[in-house]
């Protein structure tokens, strides 16, 4: 099982080719390529490539599969003894990515 471990808006996550992940909101259509060219770390089973802090010229190639919303959080600020009460929600926006192929520049140690 091939997997890369990539760095978007932050955050890390564990691209396995072929599956999904669930990303922040990319302003891109569904169906749109985009490349993750941020990766850490490239592992095969057998033979693991970690950067220094990135491996350079390797990329996960994703397709955009949906744009959805996640759970509902409801903020609920109160104040004894003041008749202070104030109910919001919010629901964040993710990108739900189809991971296509893990290309990993093929040359010497820590892919330089």
């Amino acid at each position: 099982m091939k997997y890369a471990i990539v760095e978007d808006g932050g955050k890390q996550y564990k691209a396995v080719e072929g599956e999904t992940i669930e990303v922040d909101s990319y302003k891109a259509d569904i169906g749109e390529q985009i490349d993750l060219d941020r990766v850490l770390l490239i592992s095969d089973g057998e033979n693991t490539t970690i950067g220094t802090p990135f491996l350079k010229g390797a990329k996960v190639e994703a397709t955009i599969e949906a744009q959805i919303k996640g759970p509902k959080i409801v903020v609920f600020k109160y104040k004894p003894r003041e008749r202070y009460r104030v109910k919001t929600g919010h629901r964040q926006r993710y990108t739900r990515l189809r991971i296509g192929s893990i290309v990993e520049k093929s040359g010497g140690k820590n892919g330089s």
